[in-house]
């Protein structure tokens, strides 16, 4: 049997995505799925071009956690996926997440990524990523996390944070249960790595993990982040 998908994508300012991925959009929305955008105040015409392929979309505040958890809520499907928008999912993505899921002891998981920059350093980084993730149970936004429906709000949902709500729904689904580390590969954008520089990146990336496992305010991170 397979379960249709609710594909939660959190936006601000990603009109680019939608002209971009239209035939991908379109062909999620074929097999029957259904895709929720929930913008967090675009000044682009981010919804516009989401509605115009048939997306469901929301407005919110910009809270990345809060627009997950509005997406949650707005959901029909059995089974969520959070969807970042840089992020692309393999068409054959639904079979796995329902092969994995027919699993009776498994409720959430995420996939390997990938870059779209092929580069030999792109791809030890990647490989750092899923080997931390599988050891630590940790998945982070871009590896594309899938749940069950019951189980997502059973744990709580994404806390209505700007950054670090998904190290932060980790910690609690882990006490659940371990995550579903599926090999099958999502591609993420690395444009923010190529722009700030490698080093710059991983160095921000673990200070802002170090700051946040210390008990720094989220709302701060998040600014460091998006400065």
């Amino acid at each position: 049997y397979m379960y249709k998908l609710s594909i939660i994508i959190p936006v601000l300012d990603e009109s680019l995505f939608f002209t971009k991925q239209q035939l991908y959009v379109e062909a999620l929305l074929q097999q029957g799925h259904e895709i929720i955008v929930v913008d967090g105040g675009s000044i682009d015409n981010s919804v516009l071009a989401a509605e115009k392929l048939g997306c469901k979309c929301i407005n919110t505040k910009a809270s990345r956690g809060y627009q997950l958890h509005v997406g949650a809520n707005a959901s029909t499907y059995e089974t969520l996926v959070f969807l970042h928008a840089d992020t692309l999912l393999p068409l054959t993505a639904t079979n796995s997440i329902n092969t994995a899921l027919d699993n009776l002891n498994a409720s959430w998981g995420r996939f390997n990524v990938t870059f779209t920059n092929k580069k030999l350093i792109f791809r030890v980084i990647a490989w750092f990523m899923n080997k931390r993730s599988c050891i630590t149970g940790i998945v982070t936004g871009d590896q594309t996390l899938f749940i069950k429906r019951k189980t997502y709000f059973d744990c709580g949902g994404f806390t209505d944070i700007p950054i670090m709500e998904d190290i932060e729904f980790s910690k609690r689904l882990k006490k659940h249960s371990p995550p579903i580390c599926l090999s099958e590969n999502v591609i993420t954008s690395s444009r923010k790595w190529e722009q700030q520089g490698i080093i710059k990146t991983i160095i921000l990336m673990w200070r802002l993990r170090l700051s946040y496992f210390f008990g720094a305010s989220t709302e701060k991170l998040a600014r460091q982040y998006y400065s």
